[in-house]
């Protein structure tokens, strides 16, 4: 719980949907840390002297002794509930973050579909030590292509992570605190994961957590 974390240095958000942005975490988290956003961002936080940071794509800043930056990501980004229904506008940028420190990177793709996004991040950055990479929410019987357009499938967190060069790859995205959008289980897509490993080649060792599950590198 937030009571017994550390001081926080920054948080980074990665787009606006209810699943990443929750203003109700935003008012625990308080003023005094540093709120690392896309651009266009700012405007949905509160009148409370949040210190924020909105970032473009492939910009940079740095917090303590880490350097940040704003990567893209194969996504959308709204405060509507189904947008596909509804015109989203877009207003706001979205993408995913990579951490540098001590010589080491770390990125985090967000939610995100796959695109050639993976490749540019990849020649701007070379490879990667550690990449968390969605696998979840890319199958909805009425609206599969839709879906699989923003949310990578287990078979494309493979692709992703060869074309990141990833040393080490962490899925995310399925589990019992799953939103399970369309997916038959919240561990379908780890299964299928699993599965695809056998008959995909990758060079990135992929490592499975469970929730509450930590390890040292």
């Amino acid at each position: 719980t937030l009571d017994k974390q550390k001081p926080v240095s920054a948080v980074m958000y990665s787009y606006l949907h209810y699943d990443h942005f929750n203003k109700r975490d935003v008012t625990q988290i308080g003023n005094k840390t540093r709120y690392l956003v896309p651009m266009g961002f700012a405007s949905h936080f509160s009148q409370n002297h949040y210190k924020i940071t909105e970032m473009d794509w492939f910009t940079s800043t740095s917090v303590e002794q880490a350097t940040l930056h704003f990567v893209p990501a194969h996504h959308f980004n709204s405060r509507i509930w189904v947008p596909f229904l509804y015109d989203d506008t877009n207003e706001t940028l979205w993408g995913g973050w990579l951490v540098e420190e001590a010589g080491k990177t770390l990125f985090f793709a967000g939610d995100t579909g796959y695109s050639q996004h993976f490749k540019d991040i990849y020649t701007q950055f070379g490879e990667i030590d550690i990449c968390l990479i969605p696998i979840a929410s890319y199958f909805h019987e009425q609206h599969e292509t839709w879906y699989r357009y923003v949310h990578t499938r287990p078979e494309d967190a493979i692709a992703a992570a060869n074309d990141l060069k990833c040393k080490v790859t962490t899925p995310w995205g399925y589990g019992n605190a799953s939103w399970q959008m369309g997916d038959h289980s919240s561990h379908s897509p780890l299964f299928r994961l699993l599965k695809m490993l056998k008959t995909l080649k990758t060079d990135s060792q992929f490592i499975i957590l469970n929730e509450g599950d930590t390890i040292s590198l």
